[in-house]
């Protein structure tokens, strides 16, 4: 009697009638995914080049629809270039906005926010009717309230000798301080009033 065959007459399944290709003759070892693209579609995102070409057409459609202001960028190019001079960065150490404890009733209570370097503490307390602010160890100083790009040179307050300042301004937008002192020039970080 033929092996391929019960003793009915009808076959039997045998690796040598199926094999690996089964009885409707498709493989069937590999139906699970390996993980690799297929041959008809490319993988998302492999081709550096479809990304740069990306980011430059990006680049070319922002620049066309929203420019950056001249003045923007040249206070940009400003800040930048006093990274590397003799002006310390100050960093902010308290805004009253995340470590505050909030006042019952108090509305548009003042920002209260403090700015250290090695050498030099700065009060600030800003409020809608202006600021006002004490440069520690107590000196004079000069300070320029920079905000944003501006048509004129920035507004200049002096510190007295207790290094108390103030100034009507209504600050906006973001801002930061630059002060000069004899011994040398801080700049704040930049806040969002």
């Amino acid at each position: 009697m033929n092996d391929a065959h019960d003793n009915d007459g009808s076959p039997h399944d045998s690796d040598d009638m199926n094999g690996a290709d089964g009885m409707d003759g498709f493989d069937h070892t590999n139906d699970e995914l390996d993980g690799e693209p297929d041959d008809l579609t490319e993988a998302e995102g492999d081709d550096p080049l479809d990304d740069d070409l990306l980011e430059e057409t990006l680049r070319q459609a922002a620049a066309i629809m929203d420019p950056v202001p001249a003045q923007l960028q040249q206070t940009a190019v400003e800040a930048y270039a006093l990274h590397s001079l003799d002006t310390q960065l100050a960093e902010l150490t308290f805004d009253s906005l995340v470590h505050g404890i909030p006042v019952r009733g108090a509305e548009d209570a003042p920002r209260m926010l403090t700015f250290h370097t090695a050498e030099l503490t700065v009060d600030i307390e800003v409020t809608a009717h202006g600021l006002m602010g004490q440069v520690l160890p107590p000196q004079e100083a000069s300070i320029e309230v920079l905000s944003g790009p501006q048509p004129t040179s920035p507004p200049t307050l002096t510190a007295d000798d207790m290094g108390r300042f103030t100034a009507d301004l209504h600050v906006t937008g973001p801002f930061a301080l630059r002060l000069r002192t004899d011994a040398e020039t801080v700049m704040t970080e930049w806040l969002r009033v």
